[in-house]
């Protein structure tokens, strides 16, 4: 069974190399994770340190099998011209094999409140770039379709704020984009806005931008227009991704990962649809504040060593 393990194990180096190590941006996702969680695993790269993948075994892989990857820890999804009836016994033969072994413990670790804005800043003779990140709680919250509709409102396509503003209008971004559940979705995580700018600018100029952009959000209403084609958008992409027995399977596999019942998929978009404008202005002022900020920066060594108040240090 674990014959390959060492040369994957190495293969798995290689891409940490190649996209962490060897690339400025994934060695400033790295950091900003890092600053921004102090006591999370979310603030640890995904496939370990350098060391960790010098070191561990394949004994070590197999007891991480053994806990995580047990029945009682695993969904199973068939969607398909089916009967419940032919399935059952098929999955019974091949699952029902399985040895019993309990549940994982649940992680006990929880993030502190973010009391100071943090900062983590990598000079590079690479394009600038800007990220800044917001603690907020986890899918589970009640709150959960709020961040998803002002994710859509800031930074989705071309129709979003964060576009017509920074890449259209003032064009110091040459994109400008977000995520609200990153760099996952079981755990309290950060909403993160990020852009990269134009020549001429420095992400110093996006930070300003995007911090105008939070605070009409959080003093001024959204339009009766935007709100409608937000909603409108969620009730789409739902459709859309339920159109293959492949997108079937895995959203409504995911949800009941996630939640214990895979009607909460459509839960979702009711709860998108029952956000109002006071609910987004009552979220963005609770979470957009700079005590609860992390920002990422590479600086440009070029840009840096063009500029005399760097050459005189």
């Amino acid at each position: 069974m674990m014959r390959e393990f060492y040369k994957e194990r190495d293969v798995v180096f290689e891409e940490r190399r190649m996209r962490t190590d060897s690339d400025p941006t994934g060695r400033l996702v790295e950091q900003f994770l890092g600053v921004a969680f102090l006591a999370h695993p979310y603030g640890r790269p995904v496939v370990g340190w350098p060391s960790d993948l010098r070191s561990f075994s394949a004994s070590d892989a197999e007891n991480y099998f053994e806990r995580y990857y047990v029945p009682s820890n695993m969904v199973v999804t068939v969607v398909g011209d089916v009967q419940a009836s032919d399935v059952l016994p098929v999955l019974e033969k091949y699952f029902g094999r399985l040895p019993a072994r309990p549940r994982p413990e649940p992680l006990r670790t929880v993030e502190p409140p973010q009391n100071a804005e943090r900062k983590v800043v990598l000079r590079e003779a690479s394009q600038p770039f800007y990220v800044e990140g917001y603690h907020k709680p986890s899918a589970h919250d009640p709150d959960d379709a709020i961040y998803d509709v002002i994710q859509d409102l800031m930074s989705s396509g071309r129709t979003s704020r964060l576009y017509r503003s920074l890449v259209r209008d003032k064009k110091i971004a040459a994109f400008a984009s977000g995520i609200d559940e990153f760099p996952g979705t079981k755990y309290p995580n950060l909403f993160v806005l990020f852009s990269v700018p134009t020549p001429g600018h420095t992400p110093e100029e996006l930070g300003d931008a995007i911090h105008v952009e939070l605070e009409k959000l959080k003093n001024e209403d959204v339009s009766d227009d935007e709100l409608k084609m937000i909603k409108t958008r969620a009730k789409a992409e739902l459709i859309r991704g339920l159109a293959d027995n492949q997108g079937l399977a895995f959203q409504m596999g995911l949800a009941q990962a996630f939640y214990g019942d895979w009607r909460e998929l459509f839960r979702q978009v009711d709860r998108i649809d029952h956000v109002t404008k006071a609910d987004i202005r009552r979220v963005a002022n609770n979470t957009f504040v700079d005590t609860n900020r992390t920002v990422g920066v590479i600086e440009s060594t070029q840009t840096a060593s063009a500029s005399p108040k760097e050459a005189k240090q």
